[in-house]
């Protein structure tokens, strides 16, 4: 499932920095006037719109013929678009905001993925076995919490709604875990709780277990989850291609929200969610628009929980 960039990933990148990647790498040369383009994502429902993109014909009416590729985790995502491997890349806000803070050259080009901002109909929680204690926010402090990735995302929104329901979230133990693996181990009492996205959410809930928090409701409204990005020398050097990306990828993003059943479907051609979730699972909302108020407040909760090490995010050079 989703493995985001770490900082240790990041340090890794400053040496190759912006020295990585030449002319030829930025984007094979058009074929008949088509770019070839690939595009490192994960495996997970966020990216369905740009498979139903490819599906529809958003990118090839722009001439580009495009192959998604699975990085080996996220992790290997950002590196991979700054070395040329791939043209564009998808990622988590805070995976990019952590990047920049260590001088990555990349940039977003379009939105990714977005909360639902409703409570109880959310995409990710925190969820606990069903014979648990812990039935509020508050109640998860001093708890070990089972997170994808320490210190990203997952932990600093979670933070974020303990804080907001009076608790302490400096005494949480966070544990780092795959998403696939977290549903067994809130059941067997390995970790109080869990951060979970769909379709482990529906899969702890199916087991009668119950969410205590909606992390991303609780970090800002409508919270811009992830974005679709690529290296600054592909922006300097092919802005036409950017361009033409990003229109596609806007008008695939307007595609899967209005079209949730086709986006149900397409889930079966990328992930091997069980054709029973895909029905049922909460779908995550997919704006055109980045909303940059809540890149400020992620930007704002990773400062203040030490996830930039003690940098500030410059977001003009982030964001679009």
């Amino acid at each position: 499932m989703r493995r985001f960039i770490t900082g240790m990933t990041v340090l890794a990148l400053v040496g190759a920095g912006a020295g990585c990647g030449s002319s030829e790498d930025t984007g094979a040369a058009p074929a008949g006037g088509v770019d070839q383009v690939k595009v490192g994502v994960i495996p997970i429902v966020d990216v369905a719109p740009i498979y139903l993109g490819q599906k529809q014909g958003f990118f090839g009416n722009r001439k580009i013929e495009l192959t998604m590729e699975s990085g080996q985790g996220g992790a290997a995502i950002v590196p991979g678009v700054v070395s040329g491997q791939f043209q564009f890349g998808f990622s988590n806000i805070t995976s990019l905001l952590l990047a920049q803070t260590k001088n990555v050259p990349v940039k977003m080009v379009s939105n990714g993925v977005a909360s639902t901002g409703e409570a109880g109909k959310d995409f990710g929680g925190v969820v606990v076995r069903k014979d648990s204690p812990i039935t509020k926010a508050a109640d998860l402090a001093g708890k070990k919490i089972a997170v994808n990735t320490l210190k990203n995302i997952g932990d600093t929104t979670v933070r974020e709604s303990v804080r907001k329901a009076g608790g302490d979230p400096s005494t949480i133990s966070f544990v780092e875990m795959p998403f696939p693996n977290m549903p067994a181990a809130v059941e067997a009492g390995q970790v109080d709780a869990a951060w979970v996205v769909e379709p482990s959410l529906s899969a702890v809930t199916a087991a009668g277990g119950r969410v205590v928090a909606w992390n991303y409701v609780d970090a800002a409204p409508n919270l811009t989850v992830a974005a679709y990005f690529a290296s600054t020398k592909l922006i300097a050097d092919k802005p036409d291609l950017v361009k033409r990306f990003t229109e596609a990828m806007n008008e695939s993003l307007a595609y899967a929200s209005a079209h949730p059943e086709e986006v149900r479907e397409i889930l079966g051609s990328y992930t091997k969610i069980d054709p029973k979730v895909r029905a049922s699972l909460t779908l995550p909302k997919w704006p055109v628009e980045i909303n940059k108020p809540s890149v400020e407040t992620l930007s704002k909760l990773g400062a203040q929980d030490g996830i930039f090490g003690g940098a500030t995010p410059d977001l003009d050079k982030i964001l679009p």
